[in-house]
């Protein structure tokens, strides 16, 4: 952790100031918020429960149930349901979290389909949940998750900040 700190002040933030010349340190843009979360279409009670206890595993912080807002037929859903579980992450969590996914995931080599939605959040999936090792060491209660849902909030003001923060971390898009 001390590594990701150290590592966030003296690079990233030097090679922001030296390319953009920010004349106040409260206008450099940094890490935010990063929000992880499974999505199921139907309602499963064991998927959930599961959903749930990986991401607590993951991020050593409590998560919570989503719930349907419109009922749908064709995916035999009530309003009101549980659909799927998610987790905020600020702070000490968000860094920590960030130093993992950056360190074991290696995200240019596992992952594709990066999407940029806005100037200010990117998002991409993790196809295969088993690739943390707390997962991995129970695989027999995680084998069936599917896709788990990153989405890396940063507070950048243009394009030109955004994109050059994604390259200090080292990640392609």
């Amino acid at each position: 952790m001390y590594f990701f700190e150290n590592y966030n002040y003296n690079i990233v933030k030097y090679d922001l100031i030296n390319k953009f010349h920010y004349k106040e340190l409260v206008k450099i843009p940094k890490l935010q918020a990063i929000i992880l979360q499974f999505n199921l279409k139907k309602y499963d009670l064991k998927l959930l429960v599961t959903s749930l206890a990986a991401l607590e595993l993951i991020t050593a912080q409590k998560g919570f149930l989503t719930k349907s807002k419109t009922a749908s037929v064709s995916f035999k859903i009530r309003k009101g349901q549980p659909v799927g579980c998610k987790i905020t992450l600020r702070k000490n969590k968000m860094l920590e979290f960030f130093f993992k996914l950056l360190n074991q995931i290696s995200i240019e080599r596992k992952i594709n389909n990066i999407k940029v939605s806005t100037l200010k959040a990117f998002s991409f999936k993790i196809p295969s949940i088993l690739i943390f090792n707390e997962l991995e060491k129970n695989y027999q209660f995680f084998k069936n998750l599917k896709n788990l849902n990153v989405t890396i909030i940063m507070s950048s003001k243009n394009k030109e900040d955004f994109f050059f923060l994604l390259q200090t971390y080292k990640i392609k898009t």
